[in-house]
């Protein structure tokens, strides 16, 4: 077993790092191991999703920059940076260059991530157990669905159905990278209609071939959830909702009686998908890490991240619950400031997508297209909120507005605040919802690298 662990990890950081384009300045000739050779049996190809699920894991990714960059980017009315990290006090003050370091590790993490996929579904002839190559598959093009939509929604314009065909999206990755030869491939961006239509393709594969309950990994009810969020942030309703609605029908997802208990707990029935973390092996305690950045508790935490004075006070009515749970004023130095106690342990796991949100999807595309498909808008919303998870009461019959409060008062802090504001068209203090500020820049390296080919987004 041991062999095959080295034998990977030589094989994927020596290739799979080639999915990015800088790869194009930086062949070194030297003897390397050919993925196709790495890979040869079931053991090598699960150990290679493994390390898929690591890379989800890494700061540059669900680990930190997937969850708290959309809150800086669209946090003029929440939250402010404190900290004394540049790459990310740029994408707060929405001062980034060509060379942000968080634009450049995400972009090539996230291809390394893709990449890995690619490997996995190139080489789904080796395994021999039918079982683990139908969820292998699976999880590959799970993996690979929602890493292309993580980009997509960073480095291009919001998906705007008049224009997607032909704004500038990311590059589509399906094929993998094996050796040199291949990492000198040259490939442009493809559009945001495009990029969406590969991402629902790869989500829609995988929930016809991922198990019901796959442990601590990707299920077919993941991949329905990230499906959701896509048409959703494609303002396809129809198809959020029916989405969400399989997840909820499933029965396997139920809202927590407390509101900490998905944040303090282990892979609670409230979680669809969370980043598995431990004292051990986390994202980070100093450089990286959802607590690290957030928390201002004895030993923990950097208190980055504060939350706007009043926040909560604004936000929440005064008897609900999540405005202690989720909150707390800190003490010492700190004293009278606000945080976020939503991330306070550097070895808790991170909720990546949770059951409340489908209920709140399925509500909001019920109430828009005056619907009732699974349950009232109030009904979905009652599972929310309702006096023994929130000690508050849902509306009889809320409206729009009363769900798009609601969706920002449970998810706040968890990843999505900047593209909420993109797809419902709604600014981010003086920036209006379409700024170029509020695009990442393509890592300068890669446009260098391809002469151009991968073009460079407006503004950078």
């Amino acid at each position: 077993m041991k062999q095959t662990i080295l034998k990977y990890i030589f094989a994927v950081t020596v290739l799979s790092s080639a999915a990015s384009c800088s790869k194009y300045l930086e062949v070194t000739p030297k003897q390397s191991i050919d993925a196709a050779t790495a890979l040869e049996n079931d053991e090598d190809l699960n150990a290679l999703m493994i390390g898929g699920y690591s890379i989800l894991g890494r700061g540059s990714m669900y680990g930190t920059n997937f969850l708290m960059l959309p809150e800086l980017l669209g946090g003029d009315d929440i939250c402010t940076w404190r900290g004394t990290f540049t790459s990310f006090r740029e994408v707060y003050n929405k001062t980034m260059t060509s060379i942000n370091e968080e634009a450049r590790r995400t972009w090539v993490n996230a291809y390394d991530g893709i990449n890995t996929a690619n490997l996995a579904l190139a080489n789904l002839d080796k395994i021999e157990d039918a079982d683990l190559r139908t969820q292998i598959e699976g999880e590959a093009y799970f993996m690979r669905g929602i890493l292309h939509f993580e980009l997509v929604r960073y480095y291009a314009k919001q998906y705007v159905a008049a224009t997607a065909s032909t704004d500038l999206g990311v590059v589509i990755k399906t094929t993998p990278t094996n050796n040199e030869e291949d990492a000198f491939k040259i490939l442009p961006r493809n559009t945001v209609a495009q990029v969406y239509t590969q991402v629902i393709n790869d989500l829609v594969k995988a929930t016809t071939l991922l198990p019901d309950e796959n442990d601590y990994r990707a299920s077919k009810y993941t991949a329905y959830a990230f499906l959701s969020r896509v048409y959703l942030q494609q303002g396809d309703y129809t198809k959020a909702r029916d989405a969400a609605s399989e997840v909820i029908e499933s029965g396997l997802f139920v809202p927590n009686a407390s509101v900490s208990a998905v944040f303090s707990n282990k892979n609670t029935k409230e979680s669809i998908f969370e980043i598995q973390q431990t004292d051990q092996n986390n994202a980070g305690t100093a450089n990286d890490g959802m607590a690290t950045f957030y928390a201002s508790l004895p030993g923990i935490g950097r208190a980055d991240v504060r939350v706007n004075a009043g926040l909560p006070d604004d936000l929440y009515e005064a008897a609900d619950l999540r405005k202690t749970e989720w909150y707390y004023i800190g003490t010492g130095a700190r004293a009278g400031n606000t945080y976020c106690s939503k991330w306070k342990s550097y070895s808790q796991n991170l909720p990546v997508i949770r059951i409340l949100e489908m209920y709140l999807t399925r509500a909001e595309a019920n109430r828009r297209l005056n619907t009732t498909v699974g349950a009232t808008p109030a009904q979905d919303l009652a599972m929310v909120i309702n006096p023994v998870r929130t000690n508050t009461t849902a509306p009889a019959n809320p409206t729009l507005d009363d769900i798009l409060q609601e969706r920002s008062r449970e998810l706040l802090f968890e990843g999505l605040r900047i593209h909420e504001l993109k797809r419902l068209r709604l600014p981010t203090g003086d920036y209006e919802w379409n700024d170029n500020s509020l695009v990442f820049p393509i890592p300068q390296r890669e446009v260098d690298a391809t002469n151009g080919v991968i073009s460079q987004n407006p503004g950078y």
